[in-house]
């Protein structure tokens, strides 16, 4: 089966291949083709996950996985949350982004946070019923950044049990760990279901 992705992001592209290879699905993306990202105008993930992967399934005639995913610290009232990407302004860099976090954090002793993922998948655009699964990844930000893997705010958040930042971890351990792999399983298991149930 062949399904586009809805991101642009690269660094998200080379998670989810890995993420969802047992699916053995045929994912194309839209870094290779001329599908525009729609604007994200949603006031949560799950939101702006189905805006994205409605859009990119219309355009396409495919059906569609996304995710929306970001950073939701509690001493900041859930900040950056949905404006992850673009915390710091409108085309942040991931150092422009984790800059703003740490300048807003810089007086606060609470530096819980945790990483939040909405996934969908639609069988084509006008799908009633998306398959949608979430993943939640709780650690601390760092007062500096640490290690050089990975991409957004990993370099800054740190997870006590793996004495390290997500920056540092290998991609697989990452990917076991992570509220993007968390919800890629919870994606994969519903799809397997439907797919048994339909087969």
């Amino acid at each position: 089966m062949k399904v586009m992705l809805g991101t642009r992001n690269n660094g998200k592209i080379v998670e989810m291949r890995r993420l969802l290879a047992p699916l053995g699905l045929e994912l194309e993306n839209q870094t290779d083709t001329n599908i525009p990202s729609p604007v994200e105008d949603g006031a949560t993930f799950v939101e702006n996950a189905l805006i994205k992967a409605r859009a990119v399934s219309l355009a396409s005639g495919m059906p569609a996985i996304a995710d929306d995913s970001g950073l939701v610290v509690p001493a900041l009232n859930g900040r950056p949350g949905i404006y992850s990407s673009r915390f710091a302004h409108a085309d942040a860099t991931d150092a422009e982004n984790n800059k703003e976090l740490l300048n807003q954090l810089a007086n606060q002793e609470l530096r819980s946070a945790y990483f939040f993922c909405c996934m969908v998948m639609l069988k084509h655009s006008t799908d009633p019923t998306p398959i949608i699964a979430y993943g939640q990844w709780w650690g601390e930000i760092l007062t500096e950044p640490n290690g050089d893997g990975g991409f957004g705010y990993d370099p800054l958040f740190y997870i006590a049990s793996a004495r390290s930042s997500a920056a540092e971890l290998p991609a697989d351990i990452k990917n076991k760990l992570s509220h993007r792999g968390q919800a890629s399983q919870h994606l994969i298991k519903q799809l397997s279901a439907s797919l048994s149930a339909n087969a």
